[in-house]
């Protein structure tokens, strides 16, 4: 028995990234030797361990043949006669196709040094089209690795185009699309992520709503960049220089989906884009089963991006209105996240990037000078008239507050 440390690892410590998590190969064993040695079976279409102490995963050597549609469609076959050049001939890209000995020497069969050198994804073989998984995770590869130069070889779009054209990307099921795009949002450049899937011509068949904002335009007023899909690359990459939270960059993402429903006769206005922008977030999730906290965000977003943009000329009583909307007494926490992410769609617009955002600071204090009013107490009182009292009560403690830094010249409206 023979054990390899492949993928990701190998090419992470080659770049001097760190190694978030390590996976083994293991060559000339069977599944019942593992489980004798402690290992824990997990794999459910082939053979996967776990480690009885590290908990790493330790899968056996295997080979693919390709039986069917997607990414489900092969037939694997794990024995002790598999080799770890056959295990890696298998593997994406060639960055991912090395492997290190219990030595550490470096086994490389496919050039992935030589393509880490040029900063270059490239598919392993042929076999790449098997597999239309493949193309979300060369997207989000591409995203992980864009600001250490990386870019997707010509030879790789190229196969990848020709998936969607054959319709092999049409073959994902929702959650391995959901999946990926996750993770691709917790990669330092989720806008590469779009741009690569938009390249191939994928985004149109797993996140058609969002393909449909590219050639949208905008007033340019507003929006100088003017295409509505050009302005949500740029929020993507304001977005995840501002949080690292998946659901804000989610809800970055989503946030501007009405545009692309807008009627072409009254371009480029957007009259009424937040709550077709709403209602597509939440058809997007019942699409790809996303958790509800993401969809939430990305609801609210859609929803009430324009009102937080306009919140320095709002009348006390449309600011409480609104922090009731967003729910913000019960969830501070969503709220806060929704503030970013409106800012992240105030900086994602060309020349605006980094500049002040007074309305996120007017909003967050307003609502904590509604938050500190205490709940009214008497007996008698009931339910209804205490919730009525409580929210004059913060009604008028947002109007002090806006009466104060008017008075003070603080965050003019304009």
């Amino acid at each position: 028995m023979k054990i390899y440390l492949v993928g990701g690892a190998v090419r992470d410590d080659l770049l001097d990234r760190t190694v978030s998590e390590r996976d083994w190969v293991v060559v000339g064993t069977t599944p019942e030797a593992m489980e004798a040695r402690g290992f824990t079976p997990v794999g459910r279409d082939f053979p996967v361990f776990l480690h009885p102490e590290t908990r790493e995963e330790y899968a056996l050597a295997r080979t693919e043949r390709k039986t069917g549609r997607g990414y489900r469609g092969f037939v694997v076959h794990a024995a002790p006669d598999v080799t770890l050049e056959q295990d890696l001939a298998r593997r994406d890209l060639t960055v991912n196709a090395m492997a290190r000995d219990e030595r550490g020497n470096l086994i490389d069969p496919h050039g992935g040094v030589r393509d880490l050198e040029q900063r270059v994804l490239r598919h392993v073989s042929p076999a790449f089209a098997e597999d239309p998984l493949r193309v979300l995770r060369v997207a989000r590869f591409a995203a992980a690795l864009a600001d250490e130069g990386f870019r997707v070889a010509d030879e790789t779009m190229e196969l990848m185009k020709a998936m969607v054209g054959s319709g092999e990307i049409d073959a994902l099921v929702p959650e391995r699309v959901w999946k990926e795009t996750r993770r691709a949002l917790g990669t330092d450049r989720p806008d590469v992520f779009v741009e690569t899937l938009r390249a191939c011509g994928a985004l149109g068949r797993i996140l058609p709503e969002v393909d449909r904002l590219f050639g949208v335009p905008q007033p340019a007023r507003w929006h100088p960049e003017v295409d509505t899909g050009v302005h949500i690359l740029l929020v993507m990459r304001e977005v995840a220089v501002l949080t690292e939270c998946p659901r804000v960059r989610f809800a970055a993402l989503v946030h501007d989906l009405g545009k692309g429903l807008t009627p072409a006769a009254v371009l480029p206005g957007h009259r009424g884009h937040e709550e077709r922008g709403a209602r597509l977030v939440m058809e997007m999730a019942a699409r790809l089963k996303i958790p509800n906290d993401f969809r939430d965000l990305g609801v609210l977003a859609a929803r009430y991006h324009g009102l937080c943009h306009r919140a320095l000329e709002l009348r006390p009583g449309t600011v409480l209105q609104l922090l009731e909307r967003l729910d913000a007494f019960r969830r501070p926490d969503r709220f806060r996240e929704f503030l970013v992410a409106c800012q992240a769609d105030m900086w994602g617009r060309q020349g605006y990037s980094g500049a002040p955002y007074p309305q996120a600071e007017w909003l967050q204090a307003a609502m904590d000078a509604a938050q500190a009013v205490p709940t009214p107490a008497g007996d008698g009182i009931s339910g209804e008239e205490i919730g009525r009292q409580l929210r004059d009560q913060r009604l008028k403690a947002v109007t002090a507050l806006l009466r104060d830094r008017r008075g003070s010249g603080e965050d003019q409206p304009r």
